[in-house]
């Protein structure tokens, strides 16, 4: 079988490549006698484009004209579009007769919209126009079943074109020696007695940045050595006020985008990863802490309990005193510290790459064996 994966442009999401990356090679694995090809769109600033300009035009000639048509012209037995928001080269390919999966990875944008654009209603039509495009699939992946549940409901997939998959995680995220820990946590001047706080990922409004500020001052005030490291992206004028406000400059570090080596480290080296996402369509930061050992609190809605188990708290995401009790909890009980981190590090196994690879090679062979007729035709 020849598979052949429509890529996004390395780099602009990380999170993308993780997946790709990870599923591409655990295909290898599960499927060696397999061609597996991939295809991936130009830079909008590369040179043969400079001579486009204006209101982002190059970017919207690349993803909705130019990448789509080349990807239409390539012949495989499976095309997949690993990105929900390129879903519209759906259409391209089901109209040149090509069996297509794409993977959904959260429908955020129905749920908790932001304004990331000059023109936020046009920014909005373009996105369900793409991602509308998986109607046209023969089948889908939903990386959990709250992601699956949102495509049935918001998209009108019948569940039997919905498989669902969950993400897997690395091996290379795993417990360090103390002494690589001791080393990290010396280095940013943490006392032995400091909380010290891990947040892992954007600052988009669904990520609940301002909870995390708010269980550190809370923390703060009541005495407590506590800091934040933060990782991902920059701090909003909102944060940065509230910040400014309450004087905690001094009890957070920003790491930016770390390599791979340094967040292994400091997952290792932070006593809590605390990440209360209003919503995730699978939250892969949660399971790469309990991969290395770190209890974690998180939200109790959308994905979350669903990809965590029994293996985090999982308290309300506007819950901010009860995120500092179980902040306080996990810090004065070693058992009940010891317990989430020996049920993080078992739920961890359970989510794997090859499981992953495994289960979507199977969508694949059925795609093929079946030829489904599309969807909402």
């Amino acid at each position: 079988m020849k598979v052949f994966f429509v890529r996004r442009i390395r780099g602009s999401t990380p999170s993308i490549d993780i997946y790709t990356d990870n599923l591409v090679a655990g295909l290898r694995n599960v499927r060696p006698e397999w061609t597996i090809m991939e295809i991936e769109p130009k830079p909008w600033n590369s040179p043969d484009k400079l001579w486009m300009s204006g209101l982002g035009i190059r970017k919207y000639y690349e993803c909705y004209w130019r990448y789509p048509q080349e990807v239409s012209q390539q012949q495989a037995d499976i095309f997949h579009i690993v990105d929900h928001t390129d879903a519209h080269i759906a259409r391209w390919l089901r109209k040149a007769g090509q069996r297509v999966v794409v993977t959904c990875h959260d429908l955020v944008q129905f749920i908790q919209p932001e304004k990331q654009s000059r023109f936020p209603a046009l920014s909005l039509a373009i996105w369900r126009y793409s991602v509308t495009g998986m109607q046209q699939a023969n089948h889908a992946i939903a990386v959990s079943s709250n992601t699956a549940k949102d495509m049935q409901h918001l998209l009108k997939i019948p569940p039997a074109q919905i498989t669902v998959a969950l993400n897997g995680v690395e091996s290379k995220f795993q417990v360090l020696s103390r002494d690589a820990v001791d080393m990290l946590r010396q280095q940013y001047s943490v006392f032995p007695e400091t909380i010290c706080l891990l947040h892992v990922g954007g600052t988009h409004q669904r990520k609940n940045i301002l909870t995390v500020l708010k269980v550190v001052e809370s923390l703060r005030t009541k005495g407590l050595s506590v800091c934040l490291w933060k990782t991902g992206g920059q701090f909003t004028p909102e944060h940065k006020a509230f910040i400014h406000q309450h004087q905690l400059e001094q009890h957070i570090i920003h790491f930016g985008n770390p390599d791979k080596d340094t967040l292994i480290h400091l997952y290792n080296a932070a006593d809590i990863l605390l990440s209360p996402s209003l919503y995730e369509g699978f939250g892969l930061t949660v399971v790469e802490a309990m991969a290395c050992g770190t209890p974690v609190i998180t939200s109790n809605v959308s994905s979350l309990p669903e990809v965590t188990g029994d293996a985090a708290i999982l308290i309300d995401p506007v819950d901010v005193e009860g995120m500092v009790e179980a902040v306080c909890l996990l810090q004065k009980n070693s058992v009940y510290r010891q317990k989430f981190r020996e049920r993080g590090l078992v739920r961890a196994k359970q989510l794997s790459w090859y499981k992953n690879a495994e289960k979507i090679a199977n969508v694949y062979e059925r795609v093929i064996d079946k030829n489904p007729e599309v969807l909402n035709v």
